[in-house]
């Protein structure tokens, strides 16, 4: 059976975009970019809500970004060999290969998909993260903690339900930036 694993880039307080939805205020090193592109290299699957969908499709749909390094190149790989789902109620259609628009969240869905999957999933953003804790289906999470302060915005985790966590690992950066590689004990 394979893995939900949420992932995740967040200010120390906890927040994934200050509160005028800007989440530019993380400069990615080499270091921490290598991580999340293995992170992702052993996903099969990425579950997305709209608005990261639309901010990682330009690994696809802008080659420039690939053009910037050997490190830009191999993480436009591993984000297009993946199939991708968005959740979306406003999206009419979707801008990358391998990509199917859902229009809500349905947990019998990616437990039958955790459970067909020959390898495992990510879930990306906090909304759709949120539904995912709400049903239980996350197995593990890597949250990157920046050292930075933002003082409000959208909790990285969601709020409103309790998911006790197990610490599997940590590392931390040159840079400051933390990971926190977490297991889920349940509900």
């Amino acid at each position: 059976m394979a893995k939900l694993i949420y992932v995740t880039n967040m200010s120390l307080d906890g927040y994934i975009e200050d509160d005028r939805g800007v989440f530019a205020w993380l400069p990615m090193d080499d270091e921490v970019f290598v991580l999340c592109t293995d992170l992702l290299r052993s996903a099969g699957t990425f579950l997305y809500g709209r608005r990261l969908y639309e901010s990682m499709a330009q690994w696809e749909t802008n080659p420039a970004l690939a053009a910037q390094s050997d490190l830009t190149a191999e993480f436009a790989r591993t984000w297009k060999a993946a199939k991708k789902v968005v959740y979306s109620t406003t999206l009419t259609s979707v801008s990358t290969a391998d990509t199917r628009l859902e229009r809500r969240f349905d947990p019998a869905a990616v437990r039958e998909l955790k459970a067909t999957a020959s390898s495992d999933i990510t879930v990306g953003g906090a909304n759709l993260a949120a539904q995912a804790f709400e049903a239980g289906l996350v197995d593990e999470c890597h949250l990157f903690i920046w050292p930075v302060v933002v003082g409000g915005g959208k909790p990285g985790m969601p709020t409103g339900t309790r998911t006790d966590l197990e610490l599997l690992d940590e590392r931390r950066f040159r840079n400051g930036v933390l990971h926190l590689h977490y297991r889920s004990l349940g509900q």
